[in-house]
């Protein structure tokens, strides 16, 4: 980390981090975690920083959750040893996944089919793998009632470790109300023990019960049986996130900052430095009850001007309107404004950016400068 003055000096776009906002957010699921009896396995794909990832983590070796093997190669570099590699591994990654192992990474891996287990087992490495579990209908995993559940795990067996069982409750982010997400949660739960317990009548090893989303691990209210909770986008927040009632505009910690270059008056935009280059395409509040476009607009302090937002986008281009297609004063907009923008999807937002820029508040001035990094 390193220090540079404040925003004002910056050249834009560029992505900016309240490091007060994300501080409650983690202490938060911090407390929901100590409330519910569960330990955190937190998912770094967010961040994708080892200084962020190391204060989303219990301790300095994890335990974390990983969505690449880069990530696990650079959390592993700086001494995080407890990894979950938690995308269905495709057997091309073989190799490396045996790699970082014979190096000292505690790396467990998911699958979720006869094929992929065949494929970890044949190594006859001792792979540890989770099963994973779909929980509801929303991408991959096994039924946990399903015939392929025992055959997984017997596949699995010959060669590899079996180490238990996870899930994602994607269908959360679909949920209207907080008490969908509670049912989603327990909808959830009950999916990955009831798949633990049938590994268990059928003499294999279920130790880990792993289920994680940002909004089911923070409107859940009975996690018994389960093990570990992985989340990642509260350690941010975004748009979706208050679109789902998780949090408001003000636990949004992630912003993009970028400059009015030019107006265009006989439409009222304004136009901005701030593309999808720098938002993302990221769409994800369009399903929900208020489309907030590529983003929520705000001025520079990140104090949110909630009838703006940025309608639409180039690669280089962000064109700001007033939600409701009125007219914008321009005068107060002159080019050169700086101007912070909201993601929808933290994840996708910050992955088009190479360091977050960290303030405190309304301030303007860069306390810290922190990397991240991305690929493969």
């Amino acid at each position: 980390m390193h220090s540079t003055p404040d925003l004002t000096h910056l050249e834009t776009p560029c992505l900016v981090l309240d490091d007060g906002r994300m501080e409650r957010n983690l202490e938060r699921m911090r407390a929901q975690l100590r409330r519910l009896g569960v330990r955190a396995r937190p998912h770094v794909k967010t961040c994708k920083s080892t200084a962020i990832g190391a204060r989303m983590a219990d301790t300095p070796r994890g335990p974390i959750t990983v969505s690449t093997l880069a990530e696990a190669e650079r959390f592993f570099a700086a001494g995080f040893v407890d990894v979950l590699y938690a995308v269905g591994l495709a057997p091309n990654k073989l190799d490396h996944v045996l790699d970082l192992r014979a190096r000292g990474c505690d790396l467990t891996v998911v699958v979720d089919n006869v094929d992929g287990a065949a494929a970890i087992a044949a190594r006859r490495a001792g792979i540890p793998a989770l099963l994973e579990i779909d929980a509801d209908d929303h991408r991959a995993g096994i039924r946990p009632h399903s015939d392929a559940l025992l055959a997984t795990a017997r596949a699995l067996a010959d060669g590899g470790v079996l180490r238990g069982v996870m899930t994602h409750a994607g269908a959360s982010y679909a949920c209207r109300s907080p008490a969908a997400i509670a049912a989603m949660a327990a909808q959830e739960r009950d999916a990955v023990v009831t798949a633990a317990a049938r590994l268990r009548a059928a003499g294999h090893q279920a130790a880990v019960v792993s289920v994680g989303s940002t909004p089911t691990a923070l409107f859940g209210e009975d996690l018994t049986g389960v093990t570990e909770v992985r989340a990642g986008v509260y350690v941010f927040m975004d748009l979706v996130m208050v679109g789902l009632s998780v949090c408001t505009l003000d636990d949004v910690a992630l912003s993009v900052l970028c400059a009015v270059i030019g107006h265009q008056r006989d439409k009222n935009w304004l136009v901005t430095d701030g593309g999808w280059m720098a938002l993302s395409r990221d769409r994800g509040t369009a399903a929900l009850p208020i489309d907030q476009g590529y983003g929520v607009v705000c001025d520079q302090h990140g104090v949110a001007l909630p009838d703006l937002v940025v309608h639409g986008t180039n690669q280089e281009h962000g064109l700001v309107a007033r939600r409701d297609g009125g007219t914008l004063d321009f005068a107060q907009f002159p080019v050169g404004t700086l101007l912070r923008v909201l993601p929808n999807h933290a994840c996708a937002t910050a992955a088009q950016h190479d360091r977050y820029h960290l303030v405190r508040g309304r301030e303007l001035t860069v306390h810290a400068v922190v990397p991240r990094f991305s690929g493969w």
